[in-house]
């Protein structure tokens, strides 16, 4: 979407599992200029793949989402989160597990962990009938992943057969479920 507004954008910290599937789940969504794959709730000198793999440097595997809260609100972006990730599993999506795959929402402000408890209390038992664990946390820095994990479902796709068996399902079940929050197809 064109930036063709004076609404200043925002930005949401998510993290859902695997990287690679957020981010082709939001980008996806209307209203959204960016998203980044990255890692966050560590240390700048962990911030990388091999060691975030590890389980021990208390990063997440995120997205920063940066959107215009003019044409998608924030509880709208935590709506589909809570559609498209398994937040009552913890430290584990499917088969991917450790900490680095937990469900968690980094706060930017004040207002958006207001949101992110209110949409974890209602909206998520909507959704799931087991506990939400997802963490609500405060946002301290955001690390973008190694830039062959950036845009990877639309690069890679289905030649990739995590790609074929896991995202591509979370993409079809968005499409299907939040049709009216999809990007028009030009």
């Amino acid at each position: 979407m064109d930036k063709n507004n004076n609404t200043p954008t925002q930005l949401a910290t998510l993290g859902g599992g695997c990287f690679w599937c957020t981010e082709a789940v939001f980008q996806e969504i209307q209203g959204v200029h960016s998203v980044t794959s990255g890692y966050s709730g560590g240390t700048p000198e962990t911030a990388d793949y091999k060691q975030v793999c590890s389980g021990t440097t208390r990063h997440a595997e995120v997205v920063q989402v940066e959107f215009d809260p003019a044409v998608i609100s924030y509880e709208d972006i935590l709506k589909i989160f809570w559609a498209t990730h398994d937040p009552t599993t913890l430290n584990r999506q499917g088969n991917d597990s450790g900490p680095q795959y937990r469900s968690v929402i980094f706060y930017h402000s004040e207002e958006q962990k207001a949101a992110a408890e209110r949409s974890k209390a209602k909206v998520a038992p909507q959704t799931w009938d087991r506990p939400i664990v997802t963490e609500i946390s405060p946002f301290e820095e955001f690390f973008p992943a190694e830039e062959y994990h950036q845009e990877y479902y639309n690069n890679v796709g289905n030649r990739n057969p995590y790609c074929t068996f896991v995202i591509t399902p979370k993409v079809q079940k968005l499409r299907k479920n939040f049709k009216d929050k999809l990007k028009s197809k030009a």
